[in-house]
């Protein structure tokens, strides 16, 4: 099996600009995934929203977990459970509109750099979407100009926590799923690893990589390559020792955005493949994906174009 790409950016900006745009095409086309390194956000500065998260964790969520895993009998699994995951969570939203100043708990510290890591991140989103631009063929700011609502995208953040867990063959940290959205960039665990994702009909380990940000494709972009990349089916295994860190943020289309195959892609496709992507409302999308994310994604773009043609 090839070996996860890693891509360090700083290489972009040299003689080995071409190399690294191959690097990162690969990426695209055949894995869904890939990390990257010297992406222009301050090591340290991700070393300290590494320690305020674990912090806040131990501090306001861990009891709370204990406590669930109590009530749901979750502490000595005979038999699998496929209902929930092994996993403590809350979610920041940042566009539209932030929510950052209703979610309790966080100190003034670290909602301050959380909201400074959104702005860093989503610099870096848009800057990775006109990279994919130059290597699909579109103009610059294409993906970013399609992901725009009236409101511009939608970008926010799930922080999770995977504590350890005594039955990891029962339940999963995260069940399968590929991603609805756009562009996902993660800053996970430097030590604790569990990420998988599906390549070729095998599970692959996502290598924990200190100070690197894991980036995946959404189901929109599948769409807007007309399948030239793919979103990937990816899962989460809960581990019996150490709590696994994960900072999943999430740029995606505005809920008003109509999502569609770029037709400069489509002028170059056969016939029958013009027709394998549906025309919606990004919103209309995730009522969707609601009710079946962690079902297989192809039946969500059927019925998206049954809704279509209707």
């Amino acid at each position: 099996m090839a070996k996860f790409p890693v891509i360090n950016m700083e290489k972009l900006n040299g003689e080995e600009r071409a190399a690294t745009m191959e690097l990162i095409k690969d990426a695209c086309d055949n894995w869904g995934f890939f990390e990257v390194l010297n992406h222009g956000i301050p090591y340290d500065f991700m070393d300290k929203i590494e320690s305020l998260t674990k912090e806040h964790y131990k501090k306001c969520m861990e009891q709370r977990f204990k406590e669930l895993v109590a009530s749901k009998a979750l502490e000595g699994l005979q038999a699998e459970v496929t209902d929930m995951d092994w996993e403590s969570t809350f979610y920041l939203r940042h566009l539209p509109e932030s929510n950052m100043a209703e979610i309790p708990d966080l100190t003034d510290e670290y909602r301050k750099v959380m909201k400074e890591f959104a702005l860093k991140l989503e610099k870096l989103a848009e800057e990775l979407l006109d990279l994919f631009c130059e290597n699909l063929g579109l103009e610059k700011g294409y993906l970013k100009k399609a992901f725009y609502g009236a409101k511009g995208p939608t970008f926010g953040t799930k922080v999770s926590n995977y504590p350890p867990c005594p039955t990891p063959d029962k339940i999963k940290g995260l069940r399968a799923h590929t991603d609805a959205g756009g562009i996902i960039l993660l800053f996970q665990d430097p030590q604790v690893g569990g990420l998988q994702l599906l390549k070729d009909g095998e599970w692959v380990n996502v290598p924990p990589l200190r100070h690197s940000i894991v980036i995946n494709l959404g189901d929109q972009l599948e769409v807007i390559t007309n399948g030239q990349y793919k979103s990937v089916e990816h899962r989460v295994i809960a581990q019996t020792d150490g709590a696994r860190m994960s900072i999943a943020s999430f740029y995606n289309p505005g809920s008003d955005a109509v999502i569609y195959p770029a037709p400069a892609l489509l002028e170059k496709e056969e016939e029958e493949k013009k027709g394998l992507y549906p025309k919606f409302v990004f919103e209309d999308y995730m009522k969707l994906y609601a009710l079946v994310k962690f079902q297989v994604k192809e039946p969500r773009f059927e019925a998206m174009k049954a809704i279509a043609t209707a």
